[in-house]
């Protein structure tokens, strides 16, 4: 659930909530309080709502009242009839006042008990009727029935209410109300403030770990998102951002590793040639070379160090240029049944010469079209083929080059009968200097580049190469070009 959903869906609570346990509140406290009044006041709570059914009985008796003062309106000078009148209303907590003239004739028991006040203060005969709940005093006048006795005298009845426990009770229950309405209030808005903030404020926290964390430089741990949220979100990308920053610097130390390997190198293999180079050439200097057969073999070595030191230096080069993707690539649709058709024509006449028996495998009969450099694509071929040869028995090396087709991909085999490779060293014929004899022996020459430059030119063609190999028995490198997509020229 995203923050904001949660936050209007706090804010719709915070509204909803505290309305629905209020009004839950008021009932419990009118229960309560008129609980209360049914010990001070003899109401029976039992059956029913009590309000309703003292309107009701109300209502009744004031019905019996006008009826009564139709027919016999002297009875309510009657001590017992009154008597009993005001006993019906007393158990509805009512009372009776009964004035003719001027003079209280009757004043309710129930009356005279609590001190209602001054009975002089009543309304006049002949107020007008309906106006009901007239404060007199401390009493409550709920009815007021102006008539004539016999004697043509006026008379009034009044029906009251004490006011006083009902006022005292208002006030106790509004008091109560509000003081509710707000404990309610400020513990809903607490409770729903505090669970929202809490979900969001322990993300922040492990946020605020996780940036300390990487400010340490410590990238060795895991932000965890808890939530589907914006918060969850932002743990992703912060995740993201630690495990991109500890993948930046772990290859930001391999290749500072990889630049001291590369200087260790450049160092080693520079020194033979230069070392021999200065002992041919203090030979000369000293008189060695006595005989011009001599002198001219010192030269010629001198001359061959010199072009291997100058090879391995555009090695290099080509080397660094392509690690740091600044070699210009020309890509075309290329035949590579043709292509290679014509590279082993310009290869054969060199591989006689070397002794090497160079054979070309039958190529498949429909074109088989990739997208390639044509220069850079030879260089691989030749860097192959020459690697193959240096490592075959002189006089006894056999070449195949194949081209066939496997699903989405375009295959050209290199297969010779050299010495193999050992299985431990296989993985890591592509790297960089890299040499299975461990000795480092320059014997059959070479940087140790020209596989790892074959591999990364394959890569910018969207390739794969790889090699098998059995010792003894020779060594197939194979590489895998996707062929073209699409409308080409073929070349």
């Amino acid at each position: 659930m995203s923050i904001r959903i949660r936050l209007v869906l706090s804010y719709i609570a915070m509204l909803l909530v505290p309305l629905v346990l209020f009004g839950l509140a008021v009932i419990l406290i009118s229960v309560a309080t008129f609980g209360s009044l049914k010990s001070g006041f003899d109401v029976d709570f039992s059956h029913g709502n009590p309000i309703k059914r003292v309107i009701d009985q109300e209502a009744e008796n004031v019905a019996y009242i006008k009826a009564k003062i139709e027919t016999d309106p002297d009875a309510f000078l009657q001590e017992k009839f009154v008597e009993d009148l005001n006993e019906q209303f007393h158990k509805i907590n009512m009372g009776l006042i009964i004035r003719k003239d001027q003079t209280i004739t009757y004043l309710s028991s129930y009356l005279k008990d609590r001190e209602a006040g001054d009975t002089s203060q009543l309304p006049l005969y002949g107020t007008p009727p309906g106006k009901f709940q007239r404060n007199q005093g401390s009493l409550l006048i709920t009815r007021q029935q102006d008539f004539l006795f016999s004697d043509k005298s006026k008379g009034t009845v009044f029906v009251f209410l004490d006011g006083g426990p009902f006022q005292k009770y208002l006030h106790q229950f509004s008091k109560t109300v509000f003081l509710t309405f707000i404990f309610i209030l400020i513990a809903t808005n607490g409770v729903l403030t505090y669970f929202v903030s809490r979900s969001i404020i322990r993300p922040l926290r492990a946020l605020k770990r996780a940036a300390e964390e990487i400010k340490e430089g410590n990238l060795d741990f895991e932000i965890i998102p808890h939530r589907k949220d914006e918060l969850g979100e932002l743990s992703v990308a912060f995740e993201e951002m630690r495990r991109k920053l500890k993948k930046s610097v772990e290859l930001q130390l391999q290749y500072e590793e990889n630049r001291k390997e590369l200087i260790s190198n450049i160092s080693h293999d520079l020194k033979t040639p230069v070392t021999a180079i200065k002992g041919y050439v203090e030979g000369i200097m000293d008189g060695v070379s006595n005989s011009p057969d001599k002198l001219d073999k010192y030269i010629r070595t001198i001359y061959n160090k010199a072009a291997d030191m100058d090879r391995l230096i555009d090695e290099l080069f080509l080397f660094s240029k392509l690690d740091l993707g600044k070699v210009p690539f020309q890509f075309e649709t290329v035949d590579l049944g043709n292509y290679v058709q014509d590279c082993a024509q310009e290869l054969q006449f060199d591989m006689e010469k070397k002794g090497v028996q160079f054979t070309l495998a039958d190529l498949p009969q429909e074109p088989i079209l990739v997208t390639a450099d044509r220069d850079k694509l030879r260089r691989v071929l030749l860097n192959i083929i020459e690697n193959a040869v240096k490592y075959s028995e002189e006089g006894n090396c056999q070449i195949t080059l194949s081209v066939l087709r496997q699903a989405e991909f375009a295959v050209i085999q290199i297969k010779d009968n050299g010495q193999g490779i050992s299985e431990e060293a296989l993985p890591h014929i592509f790297d960089r200097f890299y040499r299975a004899d461990p000795s480092r022996n320059t014997a059959t020459g070479g940087s140790g580049l020209g596989l790892a430059i074959a591999k990364q030119i394959i890569e910018e063609h969207s390739g794969r190469i790889g090699a098998t190999s059995v010792l003894g028995l020779g060594t197939t490198v194979f590489m895998a070009l996707p062929l073209h997509q699409g409308k080409g020229s073929e070349a």
